[in-house]
């Protein structure tokens, strides 16, 4: 992003499209802490809310979680999403649906199972 005071302003797509890109290039990796949002935002000379703006889009993106009072950090890929600290509140929502579907059908297995060892104790289907 071009710093000088003559250049136009960076927009929030702007920013969160440089992170994305420094962030699938690996100037940015897991763990690695971006830099804070206020600091940015008078580096940049664009308002805060700007820069929250674009790190809101990345958090969004599942790219990114944000630790209150820590800062904002690049989500590590190998750990499911919405499992994390400061995970976007979707992903979290998601991951309990999902973890919800995958016990039920687990249940749904184990109770198959037995209903194939029942009909292949005797060669007839159980009784309702």
């Amino acid at each position: 992003m071009e710093l000088s005071p003559d250049a136009p302003k960076p927009t929030a797509k702007e920013i969160a499209a440089k992170f994305r890109e420094d962030i699938a290039n690996g100037v940015h990796g897991p763990g690695d802490r971006l830099p804070a949002a206020r600091g940015l935002a008078k580096q940049l000379g664009v308002q805060l809310m700007t820069v929250q703006s674009a790190y809101g889009q990345l958090r969004s993106e599942g790219l990114v979680i944000t630790q209150q009072g820590r800062g904002t950090f690049v989500r590590d890929p190998a750990v499911p999403l919405g499992t994390e600290s400061g995970s976007s509140p979707a992903f979290t929502a998601l991951a309990s649906e999902l973890s919800t579907i995958h016990e039920t059908l687990r249940q749904l297995g184990d109770r198959l199972d037995r209903l194939e060892r029942l009909v292949e104790g005797n060669g007839t289907p159980p009784a309702r």
